[in-house]
């Protein structure tokens, strides 16, 4: 890792009136934090960025340099920095993490706007519809995407396709009612029919076909590993439906 409080770096980075560079902020950021003092170059316009990219044989901007050597983009400052670099294509399960986590203070917090008090039954209950309610709003930002993944491996959407343009809005069906505790005779049948058909797709993927795939439950881009939090998802469903219907 370089150490180097007050030493001198210089950044090139994009500026113009239709675009700020992200990553070129994100350098800069960097570079201060870490104690360099940073010449910051700003390319304004396009034939002015194409002009750097051809002096310099480079594709892309920002480009650091420190001491006279060129270090790279935002990835590249990254690893010369000794920072560690996420890999696009790693699995993660850091998005429905955030999505219970979320579901849960949400909960939290409507239970005690409603009670006075942190836990009970319905913060319980809440916490399920809520996080229902949420990975539906993820799988519905792209719909189409989220298919793609879902035909992947649903044993009912490869059967009956369109069910797979269905499920988002079932999801988020079943979650509002259950919010608002009306019409349970539609949200019942609803999660507990969606939920034991995930349940028992993600058990033969993942279990009996060993199948390495990644899971639609929080929309069409996920890098979440189909497996054990997928099939949670699915078993809080079918769950909260047996016990709204056993009340």
């Amino acid at each position: 890792m370089v150490q180097a409080r007050g030493e001198q770096a210089t950044l090139y980075r994009m500026v113009s009136d239709e675009h700020i560079c992200p990553f070129g902020l994100k350098s800069l950021d960097l570079l201060s934090r870490e104690g360099f003092a940073v010449d910051d170059h700003l390319l304004r316009s396009r034939p002015e960025i194409d002009a750097f990219k051809a002096e310099h044989d480079v594709k892309t901007t920002p480009q650091t340099f420190i001491a006279g050597e060129r270090i790279g983009g935002y990835d590249d400052l990254r690893r010369h920095l000794g920072k560690p670099v996420a890999d696009p294509e790693e699995v993660s399960y850091r998005p429905v993490l955030a999505v219970f986590a979320m579901a849960a203070l949400m909960a939290v917090a409507a239970n005690w706007a409603s009670s006075g008090t942190i836990v009970s039954i319905r913060a319980v209950e809440w916490f399920i519809a809520f996080s229902m309610c949420i990975l539906a709003l993820l799988k519905l930002q792209d719909v189409e995407r989220f298919s793609n993944m879902f035909l992947g491996y649903d044993l009912l959407a490869q059967r009956v396709v369109r069910y797979a343009y269905v499920y988002p809005f079932a999801e988020a069906l079943a979650g509002v009612l259950m919010i608002a505790g009306v019409l349970l005779w539609l949200a019942i049948p609803v999660a507990l029919v969606t939920g034991l058909v995930g349940a028992v797709s993600v058990v033969k993927a993942v279990y009996i076909d060993k199948r390495e795939i990644k899971c639609a439950c929080v929309g069409g881009d996920s890098k979440v590993p189909l497996g054990f939090v997928s099939l949670t998802e699915n078993l809080m469903m079918v769950g909260m439906a047996i016990w709204m219907l056993a009340r």
